[in-house]
């Protein structure tokens, strides 16, 4: 595409990221990811009652990646639940699991958050991107990556995974929750394909690049941040904690330039608010739990620390959550 590195860093905090090779789907990926999380939380698959799996890029149009992940992973049987709230899917996770614990039902849950982002990135020379070699671009592939330009700079694939278990103490887990969704503001990013035309695929699809994601960033960043600040002080507000009493802040990384802008209206500092997406990019769905097993694994968070999880995306949907660790 017509940019430069220094032109993507500037705008969005990037420097790198990854793609899934050619016939991996976001089930693999989170099978690497869940096998590490239930190591790390001393489990075997059998041990799980329930899988939540977040993406908005499934193996299949049907069925979800979630039976799939249970399949390769060898929990058969159990529940296996997807559920699509894009970037903000892990706050949506988060009450789902205080909730199926608090039923009593559940003991244990897998949630993953899982992106293969390559399969909708208006690219047709992966050999030339992948190996550095081969013809310069022709003129049509050119401009259609120039069109999708603003898109095709964020966006990285990846997967994360964490293990939730009921904790009878009542002074840890979820503390408190603030969620909204708006579809007044779909448009604002969404792929425009869908099962609104008969059939759901056709020449006009591809040859209109439906199947790619449209996004208007300017409005997507205005509606970040207004909304996170308000509802983590909303959040902070229901647990009855000072704002200053939150460790860490965990929030989705779409783009440094929004995460910047929450904290400084927050006035949080620096060294609160990990981020690591100059090193992965945008995983959409698996952001919030690749960040969170990274500073877990550096010893960041501390036994009792509390941690406020908020993010905003597709939909639109947004929101916060407090947990005690």
């Amino acid at each position: 595409m017509e940019t430069t590195d220094e032109w993507i860093q500037q705008r969005t905090g990037i420097s790198q990221r990854y793609y899934a090779p050619e016939g991996v789907g976001a089930s693999d990926l989170a099978l690497e990811a869940s096998k590490r999380a239930l190591e790390a939380a001393r489990m075997a698959p059998e041990d799980l009652d329930y899988i939540l799996f977040a993406t908005m890029t499934p193996d299949f149009i049907l069925p979800g990646s979630a039976p799939l992940l249970g399949a390769k992973l060898g929990a058969v049987g159990i529940p296996a639940l997807d559920i699509r709230q894009q970037c903000a899917a892990m706050i949506y996770a988060l009450q789902l699991c205080d909730a199926l614990l608090a039923s009593g039902h559940v003991s244990r849950i897998l949630v993953v958050g899982a992106e293969a982002h390559a399969g909708f990135m208006p690219w047709t020379d992966w050999d030339r991107l992948e190996t550095g070699q081969g013809p310069a671009p022709a003129p049509e592939v050119w401009k259609r990556a120039n069109d999708h330009r603003a898109l095709a700079i964020l966006f990285g694939d990846g997967a994360g995974a964490m293990v939730f278990e009921r904790d009878p103490r009542p002074e840890r887990g979820l503390l408190a929750i603030d969620l909204h969704a708006d579809g007044n503001f779909v448009t604002k990013l969404h792929i425009p394909a869908g099962f609104r035309t008969r059939p759901f695929i056709s020449q006009k699809t591809v040859d209109e690049d439906l199947f790619v994601p449209r996004m208007d960033g300017k409005d997507l960043f205005k509606h970040a941040v207004t909304k996170l600040p308000k509802s983590v002080q909303r959040c902070c507000k229901r647990a009855g904690v000072k704002l200053e009493d939150v460790d860490l802040f965990v929030a989705h990384q779409a783009n440094q330039r929004i995460n910047e802008a929450v904290r400084e209206a927050l006035g949080v500092a620096p060294e609160k608010v990990p981020t690591n997406i100059a090193r992965v990019g945008n995983t959409s769905a698996a952001t919030i739990p690749i960040l969170y097993d990274e500073i877990v694994r550096a010893g960041q968070v501390k036994e009792g620390a509390l941690v406020c999880f908020l993010a905003l995306g597709a939909g639109i949907h947004w929101g916060s959550a407090l947990f005690r660790v």
